[in-house]
């Protein structure tokens, strides 16, 4: 047992053999025009780049004024609530120094 959808107005169903034809035909339908939507941005991502477009937002983190104040010798927590960002974020930018 399914379950079908009749539209009154336009005479369209879903039931018997044209129903799943029309809902198959129609479902392929919206799949490509999906792929083409996908691929329209995809290339006009990559054309932007191409151009110099940044994407992602700006960074509001002044990393050099958390690494002066670590170097003298203010914590994490501390760094965090004067800049007003999250202490993840001290730890990334301490981490990130140590590894390079």
């Amino acid at each position: 047992m399914g379950v079908a959808i009749r539209f009154l107005d336009d005479g369209i169903s879903t039931e018997g053999t044209m129903g799943k034809m029309v809902v198959t035909i129609l479902s392929a339908v919206a799949q490509a025009e999906r792929q083409r939507i996908l691929e329209r941005t995809n290339e006009d991502r990559l054309e932007a780049k191409a151009k110099g477009v940044k994407f992602g937002r700006k960074p509001r983190v002044d990393k050099d004024r958390v690494r002066a104040l670590h170097s003298q010798g203010v914590g994490a927590t501390e760094i965090a609530r004067r800049l007003k960002i999250g202490r993840s974020t001290i730890y990334k930018i301490l981490a990130s120094d140590q590894t390079q």
